[in-house]
């Protein structure tokens, strides 16, 4: 039997190439298009905004930002009692939640023992998953009746000569808004301050502790100060929740339309009060002014993480000259 042989025609450099070439194509043109996703979706976000509120931008002017009197009776709407609760719920949520978020990331970095790391590590991050709604019930009837019968009270009766709390008191006001938005961007802000601090490289601590210094010392040099950068942008994150909070917001705030000296006083903010009043919206001028409420709570998002971004910038830390 005669064996018949076959010469194939050796292949060439470009036909092995040809697949790899393809499949990085593919690969990068897919990459383009998620990254291209995000510019369309805020480009369809602000087109929304902007088309939505057209009426109430004609018909206030500038005046819209400056305005704090909000009557749907007589049409006549203004943002300024809602930025300015936004802002302060926002800053109260930060003073309280950061501070916590960090020490408790140092105690689960450095301080906790083993056994003890990762069943703290898994409730925190359970706890970053609670909806927001369900915080908000839980504050109205467990949180806000006990911060109204201890803290609030004490606040009052021995600072009550200072504005900030004076009477009367109310149980669902900024200060209770500002507390729960605290407690809920606490687990997200403690989880990125945590892998923050895992990142410090070990040497770091390993040569302050060859250099004499204290754990305490360790933390505060080797650690911190390599970190700073890193934390800033975990609280500019959390800055960013407790912006657009809404739902947990809406039921503890009180939803009073004034500006109040006292934070035991009710309040709005921005995002509670479209929540609140878009359904009841009877008129093309309440539902557009309304819309206008959503490009200002945007604008003031947008100016905010730029502010952090650049404060974060002017941060010199020892990793940060290749950023």
């Amino acid at each position: 039997m005669s064996k018949v042989t076959t010469n194939a025609l050796p292949a060439t450099a470009a036909d092995l190439t040809e697949p790899k070439r393809w499949g990085n194509q593919v690969f990068e043109g897919l990459t383009f298009l998620s990254a291209m996703m995000i510019g369309v979706l805020f480009l369809v976000l602000a087109y929304v905004l902007v088309s939505g509120s057209r009426l109430a931008v004609s018909q206030f002017g500038w005046s819209f930002l400056t305005n704090q009197h909000w009557n749907p009776v007589t049409e006549n709407f203004g943002a300024l009692t809602f930025i300015f609760g936004t802002i302060v719920t926002s800053a109260i949520a930060l003073i309280i939640a950061v501070p916590l978020s960090i020490g408790t990331a140092i105690f689960l970095t450095d301080l906790a023992p083993m056994w003890m790391r990762q069943p703290l590590t898994s409730v925190i991050e359970m706890l970053a998953a609670v909806p927001s709604v369900i915080w908000g019930l839980w504050g109205l009837f467990v949180l806000t009746p006990w911060l109204q019968s201890y803290p609030y009270t004490w606040l009052n009766k021995h600072l009550g000569a200072i504005p900030l709390f004076g009477a009367p008191i109310s149980a669902c006001c900024i200060m209770s808004a500002g507390i729960i938005v605290a407690i809920m961007i606490l687990p997200i802000v403690t989880s990125v301050s945590r892998e923050i601090l895992r990142s410090v490289p070990d040497l770091q601590r390993e040569a302050a502790y060859g250099l004499g210094a204290t754990r305490w010392e360790v933390t505060r040099i080797a650690v911190l100060s390599y970190a700073r950068r890193g934390l800033m942008g975990a609280a500019v994150l959390g800055l960013g929740r407790a912006l657009g909070e809404t739902m947990a917001v809406t039921m503890v705030i009180g939803n009073s339309p004034k500006i109040q000296a006292s934070l035991l006083q009710p309040g709005w903010t921005l995002a509670s009060s479209i929540a609140s009043q878009f359904g009841e919206a009877s008129s093309d001028l309440s539902r557009s002014a309304l819309f206008e409420l959503g490009l200002v709570l945007v604008g003031v998002t947008i100016l905010v993480n730029i502010g952090a971004l650049l404060l974060i910038r002017s941060i010199e830390t020892p990793g940060s000259r290749r950023a």
